[in-house]
């Protein structure tokens, strides 16, 4: 069998996301905790686990890429990546191609998913964009109609807001992240899930608002990440959603850096 799979591995805060591509086919995706204690071991099991619940042949994966906001991580994956595979993944971070002019003050600054993300939604939309991605920490990444990356805006997640009301307000119950009935809440538990879930698509409405005054456009907003189908449904401005975007810009930068 050709080896001509690629493993797209996308290391983030909370969860890590892999997809196996045969061209440009996505044939099986997971998603792991991200456990930075985990060994190189006990994650090639995990995978060899995986691959052979949904049949696919690692002997068939010819490459892999990584991107990851996790430092302790990296390396685990990339032993993996030659234990597993017999390959030294590309990671995404300095010196990588994009095809896309950044214009970070400090590129090394960025977190790897935001680039990736930006080269996925320039090549798909071919305009002005911005990308909301809804993760541990909730990314705002604007690309200019000229296609260059320009920066954007980082705000924390919706669990993570959650999780700061129980620690520090003693008499608030933990609750589940869904939306409520109604804005006005009629107990305490719909009125934090009011505070949170339509507070939240507020905040994003009114950032991607003034984020598209700067940039002098009415660019696409597209939404990808955990809570993206829920916040999408209530927040006016994002126009679509794609879970997929991540992967989408690790397999676009393997194809860019392999010419």
């Amino acid at each position: 069998m050709a080896n001509d799979n690629l493993l797209a591995i996308d290391i983030g805060n909370t969860h890590t996301v892999l997809g196996v591509y045969a061209g440009d086919e996505l044939v099986g995706q997971w998603r792991l905790a991200s456990h930075s204690e985990r060994t190189a071991d006990e994650v090639a099991v995990l995978i060899r686990g995986l691959f052979s619940a949904r049949a696919v042949d690692p002997a068939a994966v010819g490459g892999v890429i990584i991107a990851s906001v996790v430092p302790a991580l990296t390396p685990v994956y990339t032993a993996v990546s030659k234990e597993l595979f017999g390959l030294k993944p590309l990671v995404v971070g300095p010196g990588i191609r994009t095809g896309m002019a950044v214009r970070y003050d400090d590129p090394r600054e960025m977190g790897a998913d935001r680039i990736v993300n930006a080269v996925a939604a320039r090549a798909r939309y071919k305009r002005a964009v911005i990308v909301v991605d809804f993760g541990t920490a909730t990314t705002f990444d604007c690309v200019s109609e000229d296609g260059a990356y320009l920066g954007g805006a980082i705000a924390p997640g919706m669990a993570v807001s959650m999780e700061a009301l129980f620690s520090r307000a003693s008499k608030l119950p933990k609750i589940a992240l869904e939306k409520p009935p109604r804005a006005i809440g009629r107990n305490t538990v719909h009125s934090m899930q009011s505070g949170v879930y339509y507070g939240y698509a507020a905040m994003v409405d009114g950032l991607i608002e003034r984020l598209a005054e700067e940039m002098g456009v009415v660019p696409t907003v597209v939404a990808t990440g955990g809570a993206a189908a829920s916040i999408a449904s209530e927040a006016k401005s994002i126009d679509h959603v794609d879970e997929m975007l991540t992967l989408e810009g690790l397999r676009h930068l393997f194809e860019l850096n392999r010419k």
